[in-house]
């Protein structure tokens, strides 16, 4: 809930490791969290369930789901179930990109912020240990930041959005050393492109690798269930 006069943020989450560490570290900087998670009827909705189940261990954070359908729009293996996840690694951008995505989660974002008077936006959104995804990148985030600073009335009057990263220039596996500090659960986080019908992650896609490997690089045990 926001409250008048603290520190207050809004946190864009989808259950993933990434989106959870974010998560942790505002929670440890002392701020009061609404949590955003965008429905966006992606190849699998394990994503919701696990955003749900991880917040359930943090009965002070307001949760917001937002039902959007990025289908109507398709060109992603995320978003249209006739293009297939590759297994491999892709040259240039995946298809697993969805166009525009952090584009449009951080415009829904924005006008959540403006309506609830919260300034600080969190996005768990990384540039080392990533697929390639332009809007992913410092460079994209300082021009969206100054964007909205322009184009909506609480940037205009002089109340200033930021958009905090603090997993942009880390390592997955320095992101999760972070995470487990903090405490984090990363076993009901879900990073899987291709999940089964019970939820195993499959374990070579883009997401898994990184994932594998930042488990690996880390040294801490891969809670993950993956398919065999």
């Amino acid at each position: 809930m926001n409250v008048e006069g603290s520190k207050n943020a809004l946190v864009l989450f989808s259950g993933g490791l990434d989106s959870t560490t974010s998560l942790a570290i505002a929670k440890s900087e002392g701020y009061n969290i609404t949590a955003l998670t965008i429905n966006y009827k992606q190849r699998h909705d394990y994503e919701i369930i696990a955003s749900k189940k991880i917040l359930a261990n943090y009965s002070d954070i307001n949760h917001i789901i937002f039902d959007i359908d990025l289908t109507k729009i398709g060109g992603s293996a995320l978003t249209d179930t006739n293009l297939e996840v590759p297994r491999k690694e892709s040259d240039g951008i995946p298809i697993t990109y969805v166009p525009a995505r952090n584009t449009i989660f951080l415009s829904i974002a924005a006008s959540y912020a403006e309506k609830l008077k919260i300034k600080d936006i969190y996005i768990g959104v990384n540039a080392i240990d990533y697929s390639g995804y332009p809007d992913c990148r410092p460079d994209f985030i300082a021009s969206f930041e100054k964007m909205i600073n322009l184009g909506t009335k609480s940037g205009s009057q002089g109340s200033l959005f930021k958009i905090i990263t603090p997993l942009i220039s880390k390592t997955k596996s320095e992101i999760i050393k972070i995470g487990t500090e903090l405490g984090v659960d990363y076993s009901i986080t879900v990073s899987c492109y291709s999940l089964s019908d019970n939820g195993k992650a499959c374990g070579h896609c883009d997401s898994c690798k990184f994932r594998k490997k930042g488990f690996l690089d880390a040294g801490i045990k891969d809670p993950t269930i993956y398919q065999k």
